[in-house]
Order: C-alpha cells, then sequence, then structure tokens
C-alpha cells in the first residue's frame, strides 16, 4: 500500500462542467447546522432525492484530471471543507491513524513532482494533500485516542477502557509493516471523502499511488514523526485544453457486472 502501483487513476473520464460562485458543502442548510461538533440525529434520507440525484451528477463529473489550470487557485474556505471531511471520515476503532499534510509551498510541490513521476498536477494544481499513515500502532497512540473519547463523551468508563485496552492487546505487539498496512486502509477511507468532497465543491483532484513513498517521506521528514506517506491528492482546476482524458466517456462496469445483491 502506498508503494508506486501505479500512476493516477487512468480509467476516469467526464467532460468539463462549469463551476458558478463558491459552493459549499453546507449549501441549503442552516448555520447551526454546519458546525461539525455538534451532536445531531441522523434522518433518514431516501433514495433519488434532489439531492442524492446532484451528488451522483457530481461523481460522473469529476475525473481524474490529467493537466490543471496553473492560473486557477482552490479558494481556502473549499479546501478548509474538502479537510473538514477527510476529518469527519470514519476509521476503525475511531484512531484516525494517519495525518494529512496540506501543501501550497511551491517549493516543496517542486521536489515531490520528479519522485512522483513528473505528474504535473502536483505543480500545476494550487494544494496538495498527502495522506500519511501512522508506521505503527504504539500504546500511547492508542491511549491518546482513549483520553479524546473519554473528554467528549462524558470520562472514562469501564466499557471504553476495557475497548481499548483489548485494542492495544491486539495491535501493538503485532509486525509494524500490519500495523502500517491497516493504517493505510483507513487512510483510503479518509481519501475517498475528500474525492468525493471535491467534486461536491467542483473541485478538480487527483489520486495518485505512483510515487516513491522513501523520497516523499523524506522531503516531508515523515519518519521522524512516526509517518509513512500513502497517498497523494492535488487539487485544482482543470485546464481548458491538453487534458487528453478530459473528452473521453467515464467507463465503468455495469451495475450487473459488479453488484451481488443477496435478498
Amino acid at each position: 500500500m502506498g508503494g508506486a502501483i501505479g500512476q493516477d487513476l487512468p480509467g476516469d473520464a467526464q467532460p468539463g462542467g462549469q463551476r458558478s460562485g463558491v459552493p459549499s458543502l453546507g449549501a441549503g442548510l442552516a448555520p447551526e447546522e454546519c458546525q461539525p461538533c455538534i451532536p445531531q440525529q441522523r434522518a433518514y434520507v431516501p433514495s433519488a432525492t434532489p439531492e442524492t440525484i446532484v451528488f451522483l451528477k457530481n461523481l460522473n463529473w469529476r475525473y481524474a484530471t490529467k493537466k490543471m489550470d496553473p492560473t486557477k487557485a482552490v479558494p481556502a474556505e473549499l479546501v478548509e471543507q474538502i479537510v473538514e471531511a477527510v476529518r469527519l471520515a470514519p476509521t476503525s476503532s475511531g484512531l484516525q491513524p494517519f495525518e494529512l499534510f496540506v501543501i501550497t509551498n511551491p517549493d516543496i510541490r517542486a521536489q515531490i513532482e520528479p519522485v512522483a513521476w513528473g505528474q504535473k498536477q502536483i505543480t500545476e494544481g494550487s494544494h496538495l494533500l498527502v495522506f500519511a499513515a501512522w508506521d505503527t500502532y504504539t500504546a500511547e497512540r492508542i491511549d491518546e485516542v482513549l483520553n479524546l473519547m473519554a473528554e467528549h463523551r462524558g470520562g472514562l468508563t469501564p466499557m471504553l477502557e476495557g475497548y481499548y485496552a483489548k485494542l492495544k492487546t491486539a495491535y501493538v505487539d503485532r509486525e509494524a509493516e500490519v500495523n502500517y498496512a491497516h493504517a493505510a486502509r483507513q487512510a483510503y477511507i479518509a481519501l475517498g471523502f475528500a474525492m468525493a468532497a471535491a467534486a461536491e465543491l467542483k473541485v478538480d483532484s487527483t489520486p495518485m499511488e505512483g510515487f516513491h513513498p522513501a523520497a516523499v517521506d523524506k522531503i516531508l521528514g515523515l519518519e521522524e514523526k512516526g509517518l509513512r506517506s500513502v497517498v497523494l491528492l492535488p487539487l485544482g482546476y482543470r485546464a481548458d485544453e491538453g487534458d487528453w482524458l478530459a473528452p473521453m466517456a467515464k467507463v465503468r462496469k455495469a451495475k450487473a457486472d459488479m453488484v451481488t445483491e443477496l435478498d
């Protein structure tokens, strides 16, 4: 995981769409409903509502952009919403065993591009997100999550302490590579949230596994932080010309060929 498995995902394509104004993930909601840390009732949302139809249209709009317009920067407020989607993504046992690096520094992005197979979206986009997973699980890291849970859920309880004690028993003595692979899978969940959020906001993105992790780790000083790079996600806006993939149809398997329903 996180190795140079391939470049960006070449099967994604859809003609470009128009952007108007600054979209928001909270569009149509009252301001208090957009606050991320306020518990809310989870209401049932039926399928095929106007909102879900728009969501699917936006997923069809997105593709792995091959050429971004270096003159167009993603507004900070949109990047913040994408980052918030990453923060809200679910992870196993709520551990969130990864960190997100949001890189706008042109010199750092210029260092990363050549160790990522020269993919220009890294420097032509305005932002580069780097998902970096924990290199292993430790008792200290798990205890930090336990204490955070206790802080927001009324203190330590026998159930809470018992659950995370079992996690430490299961995880801490495992091989570091096994733990890193598990942590990296959690980062991929958040990557999916980031791409979906970007599509909702009409921000282009290009997921990339095609890079040399050790080189990126060195550039960002990840080893001393106990982290390893997993996947890259440049953000920007598609160029009007020069993107060979933009005019091509989006190709996906038919539902019948990939979905098995067991009633």
